[in-house]
């Protein structure tokens, strides 16, 4: 590769970081879930980036001690609450400024045979994956079609489009986030207010923990998620996969039943959240209620 093609390269990339930069600087982002993996690096990306942030966590010691660390507004944060969610928005409100961007990132993923599932680990996955997206958009779009602006980024996963054995009530969970921001969106947008939705692939945290991923069911670091929050607050869209080249999952749901079959068996797909190592798992499961 030549020195001129390195420079131009160089060049493009230092516009967009600055058009990128230029987007969001100022701007006030309070992100749930914020005190661990994908939650606590989009905090940094976007403080890197010039915006003025504050997380929410419903783990108050660990979100206290992040914030710290980062040098920003932390605030307890159960995403189930309508009460807890009003008084967090007020609260970064307060310390920080009216929310022009909210990013719902809260959640919980368990993983193994749907007849093993308690009925509370399926009710706190619905009540954290979902409702507290539904309930968290609710209480910032009120505040912010009064402004007349704003912006509410969901965060789903790739597994709202992929259904997979061992992973039931999350892929219920998630695609009813899809479909929920998309609608939303359509609602809001003449009046001022995005919704978006950033679909993760498997991301290196503490969800994956003990399980294997292949070709089909791909795993990357919390940055990729993080700089594409960045670009979706930059330049709102609809639904965008992390990473971008993801987004062939918007295809699969029309794909035909035999078809998705065959892949979920030649990828070995459909064993990877139905056994994951319950040695490497244990931690996570206990966080959330699953051991």
């Amino acid at each position: 590769m030549s020195l001129t093609t390195l420079l131009s390269r160089s060049a493009r990339a230092e516009a967009r970081r600055l058009r990128l930069r230029r987007a969001v600087a100022g701007k006030i982002v309070a992100i749930t879930g914020g005190a661990r993996g994908i939650g606590l690096e989009v905090a940094a990306e976007l403080l890197d980036a010039g915006a003025r942030v504050a997380i929410g966590d419903i783990d108050a010691d660990a979100v206290g001690k992040a914030a710290a660390d980062l040098g920003i507004e932390g605030v307890a944060l159960d995403v189930t609450d309508r009460a807890s969610f009003e008084s967090f928005l007020a609260e970064v409100a307060a310390r920080v400024g009216p929310v022009d961007v909210l990013v719902n990132n809260a959640g919980i993923m368990p993983v193994g045979p749907f007849t093993g599932y308690r009925e509370s680990l399926i009710r706190a996955t619905l009540d954290i994956d979902l409702l507290g997206v539904i309930l968290g958009s609710q209480v910032a779009a009120e505040t912010m079609l009064a402004r007349g602006q704003g912006h509410i980024v969901n965060i789903a996963s790739v597994a709202g489009r992929l259904p997979t054995p061992g992973l039931t009530v999350y892929n219920a969970a998630k695609a009813g986030v899809i479909e929920f921001s998309e609608a939303l969106d359509s609602e809001l947008a003449g009046r001022g207010v995005r919704v978006s939705t950033v679909m993760p692939t498997f991301t290196n945290t503490g969800l994956i923990d003990g399980l294997a991923t292949n070709a089909m069911v791909t795993s990357v670091d919390t940055e990729v998620v993080a700089r594409q929050v960045l670009e979706t607050i930059a330049g709102a869209r609809v639904r965008v996969a992390a990473p971008r080249s993801m987004g062939w999952v918007n295809a699969y749901p029309i794909l035909p039943r035999p078809l998705k079959r065959a892949l979920l068996r030649t990828t070995g797909s459909g064993e990877i959240f139905l056994n994951p190592d319950p040695d490497s798992r244990s931690a996570y499961n206990r966080r959330i209620g699953q051991s």
